[in-house]
């Protein structure tokens, strides 16, 4: 779906990717519905992108912020288009989090996007076409040691997606996930860069991950796993996971270090 003239909500707006994206959707013409927590970050980046976009300080993980979320959607003639980017991350062996964290990161990665997804549902069906993306994780489909929580609200958003593309199959609305590997923004934080390091994983820019995510929500494709050969890992763990697994707890003394 070209952006041009097009109305989109992203959330997540003011993170390291995306501010990024935000630019990247605005330059190719579209209309923003700014979404984070922060009334400082927004007004500074509505200031920069320009007044025609909106911003709308709200926590997406509460009913009060989906609420309020949606109300200035409607309020703006609806939307073209959403972006599920908000997004919290822990590094810890499962054992070691407490119970608020993994509620706290089900909530904000998994319960968030759908509820709200749900919410908005009506105003973008009653587009001639519009296009919903989810902004998943390599870790949604290949289960690390350390982000236990963390893969699983991204396995959960996945699955999400493509059972949404197929209902919505019959309507307007296309909905897509893409899934980035390692990038370096401070969602990751120094342990995690420090362990990417250690394993001698790459990591990905938050422009290059800005791009690919405008780049796909442009595009026509449904799925779509960022990196090589986190890609490729990606298959070989549907196809043949004992050797995922192999390799992963070959690491395990390494992650174990990290994480505490």
């Amino acid at each position: 779906m070209q952006v041009r003239n097009k109305t989109i909500l992203v959330t997540g707006a003011t993170g390291g990717i995306g501010a990024l994206l935000c630019r990247q959707l605005a330059a190719r013409g579209a209309r923003l519905v700014l979404n984070c927590t922060s009334p400082e970050k927004l007004s500074m980046l509505r200031a920069e992108l320009g007044a025609e976009h909106i911003a709308i300080p709200a926590d997406v993980s509460t009913p009060v912020g989906r609420q309020s979320i949606v109300r200035v959607c409607s309020d703006a003639g609806g939307i073209d288009g959403l972006v599920n980017l908000a997004g919290i991350l822990d590094f810890n062996m499962f054992q070691n989090q407490e119970s608020a964290l993994i509620a706290r990161i089900l909530e904000v990665n998994t319960v968030a996007p759908v509820l709200l997804t749900r919410e908005l549902l009506p105003m973008l069906i009653g587009r001639n076409e519009a296009r919903i993306l989810n902004v998943g994780s390599i870790f949604g489909s290949i289960g690390h040691p350390g982000f236990t929580v963390y893969c699983a609200s991204k396995a959960a958003i996945k699955t999400f997606s493509e059972a949404l593309s197929r209902e919505l199959a019959d309507t307007g609305v296309s909905v897509a996930y893409i899934a980035p590997r390692a990038t370096s923004t401070a969602l990751n934080g120094d342990r995690v860069t420090a362990l990417n390091l250690a394993l001698g994983n790459k990591t990905d820019t938050p422009a290059l991950v800005a791009v690919s995510i405008a780049d796909m929500f442009e595009g026509n494709s449904r799925r779509r796993f960022l990196g090589w050969p986190e890609k490729l890992f990606v298959h070989i763990n549907a196809l043949l996971p004992a050797v995922v697994h192999k390799a992963l707890v070959k690491n395990l003394p390494i992650i174990k270090k990290h994480a505490l």
